[in-house]
């Protein structure tokens, strides 16, 4: 099954890092956040990829092309110029790599990406964000719904404390950062391959308005709870505690 990361935002909240690289390419533990996502998904035997590409993907680009050098051992004749490689535990994936516009929004990226999809269903997440989520119960939660698209939802904590008073102002309950009732959308789709026949090349297109509002309304979209962590590089705040989770070996997602 292909599974589809989008990488061509510009991740503006994050311009410290993002200045000079894309933002999957933002590093957790000395890794991209895009290979961390990429081995949630190995993990579960989904090692075909396709990433569509936008702002400095060509930084993306570099990073595969010289994958096999970056991870393997290898001996240089600096007066031949011949390279002998030593086997390596390189990771078995697929990438394909695919330019789509500058300013394209993630609905047109996914279509003009659609004549590297060839199964039945593939799977579409962001490429910023990581799950300790179970992506074999996420594909048969979507199997058994029958609907076009499903989407993962999380409950988040809400950033403030919050309190009850009775109508004198006495406090009833004081609760710290609270986790809300509402789902919010994190991601991890599963789709039909029929999807594609909602979304547009127009680079306008946006994957979270029309096209998953019309499935909405014809009632094939469905939503599968995911009750373990989540967590969204968007911020540099983000990213520094997504390195000290790692680097204490809390890494959930891992």
């Amino acid at each position: 099954m292909k599974v589809l990361i989008m990488c061509g935002g510009k991740g503006t909240r994050l311009r410290e890092e993002t200045a000079v690289k894309p933002k999957p390419m933002v590093e957790i533990g000395g890794r991209p956040v895009l290979w961390h996502i990429m081995s949630i998904y190995a993990r579960y035997g989904f090692k075909d990829f396709i990433l569509p590409l936008g702002y400095k993907g060509e930084v993306i680009k570099q990073y595969f092309h010289d994958y096999t050098m970056r991870n393997t051992d290898f001996t240089v004749d600096l007066k031949s110029g011949d390279i002998t490689s030593y086997p390596s535990t390189s990771e078995d994936w697929r990438v394909t790599l695919c330019d789509t516009g500058q300013e394209t929004l993630k609905g047109a990226r996914i279509k003009r990406v659609a004549k590297y999809i060839d199964t039945d269903q593939f799977m579409v997440t962001y490429g910023d964000g990581v799950a300790d989520i179970n992506l074999g119960n996420l594909l048969e939660f979507h199997k058994k719904s029958g609907t076009i698209g499903t989407f993962t939802g999380v409950r988040m904590p809400s950033r403030f404390g919050t309190v009850r008073t009775d109508t004198d102002g006495k406090i009833l309950s004081w609760e710290e950062k609270p986790v809300l009732n509402e789902f919010i959308n994190c991601g991890f789709f599963v789709f039909e391959r029929r999807f594609l026949d909602y979304l547009s090349e127009d680079e306008s297109c946006d994957l979270e308005k029309e096209p998953l509002q019309r499935l909405a309304a014809e009632g094939q979209l469905s939503m599968y709870p995911h009750e373990g962590k989540w967590k969204c590089m968007d911020t540099l705040r983000d990213s520094i505690l997504l390195n000290e989770l790692w680097n204490k070996g809390d890494a959930f997602w891992a």
